[in-house]
């Protein structure tokens, strides 16, 4: 009753901020029905736009389970940006440096070189978390801006293509995902992260790691006192998050760009997070969630194109969005209401 509760006012908010939506664009002097029909049009009609839409789905739902992982124990992961980014620059270069090994490995080894280097950069915060007690928000906000000087710097110099743009070069033909919605750039990365997403709810569910994630992020002295090692637990999710994080960024050069370009982000990384902050660590909703904000980000050019509503208003909407979502007591009428049913049936009985 309580999951179903969750699911009906997640529902209601999404409604309430279209509703507030629409009333701001009347107010702008457009027409809401309209503007939303362009909205759905551009997300979702014809290829191009479906595809659009799966290409911005992916690097949002992978950032979002990378911060929702390390916030099953407790640990807030603001630094998953970073972690992309390097992982997306490592994978660059794996690409255009090893072009004579067949495709399907050379592809295994961007994914791979990804994954250790976003692992990596997250030990560092997730370690001074453990063992020093240090603050790992602040630590993760100034490592995203010391892994974006890195990336721009490494662009602009050694890893540059010479070609006037802050780029790598294109990596080999055998390393680009192929695509799957032509001519968007939605690509089979979708399937490589929708089987990354399956597994790791599988290991939060299932397995003892998962079982030791939530035991930590609840109480770390319980947990210590049942045996379970809190520091080396932060650690272990944090690897696991930086993982996910360099995972990424690998999908987006070798199914998107083809190379890494400076700045290509866009701060996915802190919408993954806020898709996390509101579904409440809900690792079930968190797909839909991301895939809404998805197709939010890819309709409003078709709207802005269609009735010159700037697209910056879908971004109104999206944070309309997230201050009801992290409500806590938005819809709590049900619950309420369900109280004082309990409380009249208990009074009906004495």
């Amino acid at each position: 009753m309580e999951q179903t509760n969750k699911y009906l006012n997640l529902l209601l908010t999404i409604l309430l901020s279209t509703i507030i939506g629409g009333l701001i664009m009347l107010f702008l002097g457009h027409n809401p029905i309209e503007a939303y029909i362009q909205l759905l049009r551009g997300a979702f009609v014809g290829k191009l736009n479906f595809g659009t839409t799966l290409q911005k789905f992916v690097p949002l739902l992978l950032t979002s389970v990378a911060f929702l992982v390390a916030s099953r124990v407790g640990v807030f992961n603001v630094g998953v940006d970073g972690e992309l980014y390097l992982g997306a620059i490592a994978a660059a270069w794996v690409g255009f440096t090893f072009t004579s090994v067949p495709g399907p490995i050379l592809i295994l080894m961007c994914l791979a070189i990804a994954v250790i280097v976003g692992a990596a950069w997250a030990y560092i915060p997730g370690s001074l978390k453990a063992y020093l007690g240090v603050n790992e928000i602040c630590v993760t906000i100034l490592m995203n801006y010391v892994a974006t000087y890195i990336t721009s710097y490494l662009v602009n110099g050694p890893l540059s293509a010479k070609t006037g743009v802050p780029q790598t070069p294109t990596i080999a033909e055998g390393a680009q995902l192929t695509k799957i919605l032509k001519p968007s750039q939605a690509n089979t990365g979708l399937f490589i992260a929708l089987a990354i997403v399956a597994i790791i709810y599988w290991i939060l569910q299932n397995t003892t790691i998962g079982y030791r994630f939530k035991s930590v992020g609840l109480n770390p002295m319980h947990a210590e006192y049942v045996g379970i090692n809190p520091k080396k637990t932060i650690i272990n999710s944090m690897l696991l998050s930086g993982a996910v994080g360099g995972l990424a960024g690998a999908i987006e050069v070798l199914g998107v760009y083809g190379y890494f370009l400076d700045g290509f982000s866009s701060g996915v990384g802190f919408d993954g997070m806020l898709v996390v902050l509101m579904v409440k660590g809900d690792m079930k909703m968190v797909p839909f969630v991301a895939f809404f904000i998805a197709a939010l980000k890819a309709g409003a050019l078709g709207m802005e194109r269609y009735t010159g509503l700037p697209k910056s208003i879908v971004d109104t909407i999206i944070a309309i969005f997230i201050i009801f979502a992290t409500m806590e007591n938005l819809f709590s009428f049900y619950k309420k209401k369900r109280i004082k049913t309990v409380q009249a049936s208990v009074s009906e009985r004495d």
